[in-house]
């Protein structure tokens, strides 16, 4: 009794569902819906026809990252300075085929005026029906003109600025435009992106650590380089800059410290961009007007058609999908599915994210069921399903690439034959067992914030903090190519400017009988050398002062060494190594009395100075001739140009009494000229 009922009650049910199936099919034929007529009304032309009938200016909702809805206003405001009557559509480039839809909304609409059709990014297309104006010249000039991220407004704008012009004025335009891009390319950009922002605050910082750190290190090592560079001239006692004062030395820090305070306050004005886009902030409405637009069409039918877009499905196409969905929601297990077939951009509230869409429109729709997104665009279908017990390893979520992707044949149809692929989701959903726990989708991946999604960093932030480290890194490699620039033109000075002999090669090289050429070389090097190691003298103590001050009484007592005699030349010799001497440590007194060209001397003995004299003199000895005594009357100095011995000139006799006698006979000379 029970299984006859049983079997009763499923052939009441199939029959029911049949007779609800034929009805929905008759329904459908009888009174076909706005969506499924057939008639002009439903097609895109007329859509967009009728729009423009409520108000001269059309922006769809579809893109609110790039061109928010609530940007009508501007368009419109726009639109009016053209003098004739516009029309203005903006929609996605995909949705549309230029000329021919402007032609097809016109003879729809039935009225003159200039149409206009802008995608998300500038002016593509516009045509003048009944009026005068230089369209084609003013779409050229807004493409060549304007680099490709100046946004649709800016566009429009430079657009209608051009459409006003006369004929020849326009065309000239257009032709110096796309004449200048095809010389020097497309207009810089007017926006930079977030890598650039990063570009911007790493060099920001190299340069608030990396310009002051080179202003520290540079300065001080070119001046001291300068100062004792080969063939610098000598520096006088007498004219030795003072100790610097403490606020002198505060100075270079201080400019460098004020250097870092300017670039960090003037980078700001220099790297003044806080957007990487013309695109408007979208306000909440413009994110959800496409989502209401569906929610309130998917309300009256279960399947949507976006109005806006080309039409993928024919009125016998809907009627047999309705019939599909109308049986899977009452079959065992079954329930309601919801057809949106709607553009997937990545400008729109979604950011072309299908599983975002389909989340969005079932919490607004607030029903539970299997959600189908078909892009009539691209022709990709997306299943998703909330709350229906359907097996997860069923057909439904095993489709093949050619029904969810597409395959070459619907690539070249025009209506991606979403009709025919819908119905094999619709089939593979009435295989796909039931379950008794409903399953859904866990929430999406979330999107990036479309209100946010433009602003730049800011500029002291992300890579401005390596930036800092990079630019004292900087400021050191600096250094050290400028160190290393710098010793190459130091060895190229030396060259002509060559160093003075090492002291222990002195008693070898130094001749007996110098020519006056030498003494004035040899005095030359010495006191370059000498102003090299002295500096300013901050170092140097009483001893090298004195000794200092001694050679340059003698150096400058002519107008140049030319003018010098041998033995003061011989006696600038002495004391500029004696006062190097002294700078480096050297506590020696004595020079070499036989030679005094030999440099210190190590002690004194009783010698002969000549070989037919058998008087000895008392001399101090540089070891080379203490070492061979019997060579002394070689090595003996002779000045030219007679070749008498050093010793009987007044100045050098007072060599082999030390440097500080010869100092004092150096000063008391000089004071009775």
């Amino acid at each position: 009794m029970r299984a006859a009922t049983k079997g009763t009650v499923r052939s009441t049910r199939a029959r029911l569902l049949g007779v609800l199936a034929l009805l929905v099919a008759l329904f459908a034929t009888v009174t076909p819906t706005a969506e499924a007529a057939g008639s002009s009304a439903d097609t895109q032309a007329a859509y967009l026809a009728e729009q423009l009938r409520t108000s001269p200016v059309y922006v769809t909702d579809q893109l609110p990252r790039e061109i928010p809805k609530s940007t009508t206003p501007s368009f419109a405001k726009v639109a009016q300075r053209t003098g004739v009557p516009t029309y203005v559509l903006v929609l996605p480039l995909e949705a549309t085929d230029g000329e021919a839809l402007l032609g097809a909304v016109h003879d729809r609409l039935g009225k003159k005026g200039l149409y206009v059709l802008i995608d998300d990014s500038s002016v593509t297309n516009a045509t003048a029906y009944g009026v005068s104006a230089p369209a084609d010249d003013a779409v050229t000039t807004a493409t060549y003109e304007l680099p490709y991220d100046a946004g649709p407004l800016r566009s429009f704008e430079r657009f209608v600025e051009a459409v006003t012009e006369d004929d020849d004025k326009a065309a000239a335009r257009a032709e110096a435009a796309r004449d200048k891009y095809d010389a020097d390319g497309e207009p810089a950009d007017l926006y930079i992106g977030p890598s650039d922002r990063d570009d911007q605050s790493f060099l920001t910082g190299m340069a608030i650590t990396g310009v002051p750190l080179a202003m520290l290190l540079l300065i001080p090592y070119v001046r001291r380089w300068w100062r004792r560079r080969p063939g610098a001239a000598p520096v006088s006692l007498t004219k030795r800059p003072s100790t610097p004062r403490r606020p002198t030395r505060l100075l270079l820090p201080l400019a460098a410290a004020a250097t870092a305070v300017a670039i960090a306050s003037t980078a700001p004005h220099v790297f003044d961009q806080t957007t990487s886009s013309a695109s408007p902030r979208p306000r909440a409405i413009d994110l959800n007007a496409r989502i209401d637009r569906v929610v309130e069409g998917l309300a009256r039918d279960p399947i949507y058609q976006d109005a806006e877009s080309p039409r993928a499905l024919d009125r016998t196409q809907l009627t047999q999908l309705r019939s599909r969905i109308v049986e899977f929601s009452a079959s065992t297990g079954g329930g309601p599915v919801f057809m949106a077939l709607v553009p997937q951009l990545y400008e729109d509230e979604s950011g072309s994210d299908e599983e975002y869409f389909a989340y969005a429109v079932h919490d607004k729709l607030g029903k539970d069921g299997v959600y189908i997104v078909a892009d009539p665009l691209d022709g990709y279908i997306n299943v998703f399903n909330y709350g229906l017990g359907l097996d997860s390893y069923g057909p439904l979520y095993d489709l093949p690439e050619s029904v969810t992707y597409g395959d070459e044949k619907s690539d070249t149809a025009d209506d991606h034959l979403l009709a025919e692929r819908l119905t094999t989701v619709m089939t593979a959903l009435d295989k796909t067992e039931r379950t008794d726990e409903p399953t859904t989708p866990g929430d999406p991946y979330p999107l990036t914030d479309p209100i946010t999604e433009d602003e730049l960093n800011p500029l002291f932030y992300g890579d401005f903090w390596p930036g800092l480290f990079v630019g004292a890194l900087a400021a050191g490699a600096a250094l050290a190519l400028v160190a290393a620039a710098l010793g190459i033109v130091r060895k190229s000075l030396l060259r002509r400017n060559p160093e003075p002999l090492p002291t222990s090669a002195l008693p070898t090289a130094s001749p007996a009988m110098p020519t006056k050429p030498y003494l004035h070389d040899t005095a030359r090097i010495e006191l370059q050398a000498l102003a090299r190691e002295f500096g300013t003298g901050e170092t140097a103590d009483t001893r090298a002062r004195n000794r200092y001050d001694a050679t340059m009484l003698l150096a400058t007592d002519g107008e140049t060494l030319d003018e010098l005699a041998p033995a003061t030349l011989t006696a600038v010799i002495v004391l500029a190594r004696a006062t190097r001497a002294a700078l480096s440590g050297d506590d020696s007194t004595l020079c070499c009395g036989v030679n005094p060209l030999h440099g210190p001397a190590r002690t004194r003995r009783h010698v002969r100075t000549s070989s037919v004299e058998t008087r000895r003199r008392m001399l101090p000895l540089c070891p080379v001739c203490l070492d061979d005594p019997h060579k002394i009357p070689a090595r003996l100095l002779k000045l030219p140009p007679n070749g008498l011995p050093y010793y009987e000139d007044e100045l050098l006799s007072a060599v082999p009494e030390g440097f500080t006698k010869l100092g004092r006979k150096v000063r008391e000379a000089t004071n009775v000229r």
